[in-house]
């Protein structure tokens, strides 16, 4: 389906069949990504007094239970309810689901051991683009992203002053291919997502933060339609599948 889309004073083109799926499934078991050592997920068929929920071992119907965390096994979206004392669920915070979004790639650079992404970084890299969504895609893009277990290894994150550079430019959403946008060990501070969600000025209550996403290497960077799908869980963060439109010219 082609739809006609507005956008300030220009009308665009989007074909809504070429969808780009810029999520990560459950899948269950070492293949699966994973963070904050936890085990892989598990998806098992039920079982219980002589029912067995897999036809091939002679149920009826396929009927799994799953046991995973939305935060270490899956692409996830988080509202501000992660790090609030108080209870807020991504399921009531989040309302719009369609949102004008930047694609954009960072090398992450080291800095006392680490590898951080910066301001500067991101200013270069926006450039004058002021989009509702951010997505970042970062290097090394490999397809081991797909099932690397993060635990204990340090990976890339965004410093605080870049968190608060979104947040000045109005970034409403950020997706990042990370398990986190904070240090893996940090002792709790959790300065980046503190930032973003302004909960010591501000706080921004519909704004959301995506990770574990997986961009491939044959998107380009530039401008699309996002439709960011969460599962409705009450929960800070549940399951999404953020999927990209292009944009095009009419």
């Amino acid at each position: 389906m082609i739809a006609a889309v507005k956008h300030g004073s220009k009308s665009y083109r989007i074909d809504f069949s070429k969808p780009i799926d810029i999520s990560l499934p459950l899948i269950g078991g070492e293949k699966n990504v994973n963070a904050w050592y936890l085990k892989p997920p598990v998806i098992e068929p039920h079982s219980e007094k002589g029912f067995v929920g897999q036809v091939s071992q002679g149920g009826a119907v396929n009927f799994n239970d799953i046991q995973f965390n939305p935060h270490s096994h899956v692409t996830h979206t988080e509202c501000l309810g992660h790090i609030t004392e108080g209870f807020y669920s991504i399921n009531k915070q989040l309302r719009s689901f369609f949102f004008w979004a930047e694609l954009i790639t960072v090398a992450p650079e080291e800095s006392n051991g680490d590898f951080i992404i910066s301001e500067k970084q991101l200013n270069y890299a926006l450039g004058n683009h002021r989009p509702e969504a951010l997505v970042i895609r970062t290097l090394p893009n490999v397809q081991s992203k797909k099932s690397m277990d993060y635990s204990n290894t340090n990976p890339p994150y965004l410093l605080e002053t870049a968190m608060d550079f979104l947040v000045e430019h109005g970034i409403e959403h950020l997706l990042v291919d990370l398990p986190s946008v904070d240090r893996e060990r940090d002792e709790g501070r959790l300065a980046g997502h503190k930032a973003f969600w302004g909960l010591e000025k501000d706080p921004r209550m519909n704004a959301t933060i995506t990770e574990l996403i997986f961009v491939p290497n044959s998107i380009a960077d530039g401008t699309y339609i996002l439709n960011l799908q969460v599962a409705p869980f009450e929960n800070d963060a549940a399951p999404s599948r953020p999927v990209l439109y292009k944009i095009e010219d009419p």
